[in-house]
């Protein structure tokens, strides 16, 4: 089945749930990492939902106006995010649990932008 990008909605559950696995519901410190086998596969996810989140988040903030506080904010977030992207996975376990769980936090900042652009563009245009 070939979908267009731009008609197919980047999938924020998902995400989610990959985020949740490494961080917890409160990205709680003393949560225990993940298997060494998991780490690897959850990266690889986290890395493939970054690479859908960074453009859609992108052009939803790109309708904002330049002035606008949430546009430079999803910016410097996917400017984050793309810093992170560039990281190894690491040689050792706790250096590969260290970039999952800051990919993570890059795809959990990135889907509340998601949604927060979403809310802010349907007020905006409902005000009009």
């Amino acid at each position: 089945m070939n979908h267009d990008s731009a008609t197919v909605p980047v999938d924020i559950e998902t995400a989610r749930a990959i985020v949740r696995l490494l961080l917890g519901p409160d990205d709680a410190p003393e949560l225990l990492p993940p298997a060494p086998s998991e780490v690897g596969t959850l990266t690889t996810l986290l890395r493939g939902q970054l690479a859908l989140l960074i453009p859609e988040v992108e052009a939803k903030a790109s309708r904002l106006s330049k002035q606008s506080i949430p546009r430079y904010c999803a910016l410097a977030c996917i400017g984050e995010a793309v810093r992170k992207l560039r990281l190894g996975d690491g040689d050792t376990p706790a250096v590969r649990v260290a970039v999952a769980r800051k990919l993570a936090r890059s795809a959990k900042a990135l889907c509340d932008h998601y949604d927060k652009l979403d809310g802010g563009a349907a007020s905006q245009s409902k005000s009009r």
